[in-house]
């Protein structure tokens, strides 16, 4: 659902990005046809373009993002249309941004931060109050 609102964010936000047909259905199957290309062509572009990640501090994610959608585009060309790579690559930013925001909202991204203060131990006044390096 999230990944169906953030297609279709992306479908009214850039202008190269459009639906062909105006049925209910197209957004919800070029979501899933986006989320299956992710899911197993995503990780061997990933593993691929590994060197290229580490040097553009995963920037190139982006790049891949661009690529797998613009995949989409030419599996559904009779429902869903992107015009040209630069298209691609801005309806891939859209699409990384809503659903970083909507996933942190609804809270389904599973991450949690906990901070947690520790007592310090019975026997720590023993007099070696000094920093404790172990090798």
């Amino acid at each position: 659902m999230i990944n169906t609102l953030a297609v279709l964010a992306a479908v009214y936000i850039v202008p190269g990005i459009r639906f062909r047909d105006d049925s209910l259905w197209t957004p919800f199957v070029t979501s899933l046809v986006l989320g299956i290309l992710n899911a197993f062509i995503r990780p061997i572009l990933m593993f691929l373009t590994l060197p290229l990640l580490i040097f553009t501090l995963g920037l190139f994610t982006l790049v891949i993002n661009a690529l797998l959608l613009f995949f989409v585009s030419l599996l559904l060309g009779r429902y869903f249309v992107v015009d040209n790579f630069g298209a691609a690559f801005l309806g891939a930013l859209v699409i990384s941004i809503v659903s970083l925001v909507l996933n942190f909202i609804t809270g389904t991204n599973r991450a949690r931060v906990r901070v947690e203060r520790r007592r310090r131990p019975p026997d720590s006044d023993r007099g070696g109050n000094g920093p404790v390096i172990d090798v």
